[in-house]
């Protein structure tokens, strides 16, 4: 692995236009492609994508699809992953999904990182000669039993931890604690789950 890729996953600034990381996203841009046109039955078909695009995945994986990933072979999926239509994975860094996690339709996970200033994001000329922006990022990690909503965007760096709900539209700047239940723009833990939402408490 090249330097520059080493630094991008360590959340360090890295230039995204080297040789190596082209080959790596265009791989992936190509399986996203393939299983995009693949039908819900061509189940041996489309386990055999998710092998290649993602490496380091549990059993019983289950991509709707149609989706959208930046390179999958820096994403962990755990066991019983199930994600709905337009699933969205930017892993410049390491994103790890922990088992038995659920994603709704529209569900973003972004781990890059810009600068804030004009002047140090735009491209420009680099060392070598070439014009390239710098881009950094932070890890995404998503605990087990998790549940996220709807349209729901994760941000670089965000820890979220075992058995949380994330509601439709929010987007998680920050960590969420286990057992929670967020929502909302940026999203706020709003109450701790508990055996009060069970089922079985709730009118039909």
């Amino acid at each position: 692995m090249e330097e520059n890729t080493k630094k991008m996953l360590a959340g360090e600034p890295y230039r995204p236009d080297t040789e190596e990381l082209g080959k790596f996203s265009s791989l992936a841009h190509r399986l996203c492609r393939d299983y995009n046109m693949t039908a819900d039955k061509e189940k041996l078909e489309r386990n055999a994508i998710i092998d290649k695009l993602f490496p380091d995945h549990g059993e019983s994986v289950y991509l709707q699809g149609p989706i959208e990933v930046d390179y999958g072979r820096f994403t962990k999926l755990g066991d019983n992953f199930y994600a709905n239509f337009n699933l969205t994975i930017l892993d410049t860094c390491p994103i790890t999904i922990g088992k038995n996690v659920m994603c709704g339709p529209n569900v973003t996970l972004a781990t890059p990182l810009h600068p804030l200033l004009a002047e140090q994001r735009n491209p420009r000329m680099q060392e070598d000669g070439k014009v390239a922006d710098i881009e950094y990022g932070a890890p995404i990690t998503i605990g087990d039993n998790c549940w996220l909503a709807s349209n729901v965007t994760v941000c670089a760096g965000v820890k979220i931890g075992n058995n949380c709900v994330i509601g439709a539209g929010a987007v998680v700047t920050k960590d969420i604690p286990d057992n929670s239940l967020a929502v909302g723009v940026p999203a706020k833990v709003i109450r701790t789950l508990s055996e009060k939402d069970h089922l079985n408490n709730y009118p039909y």
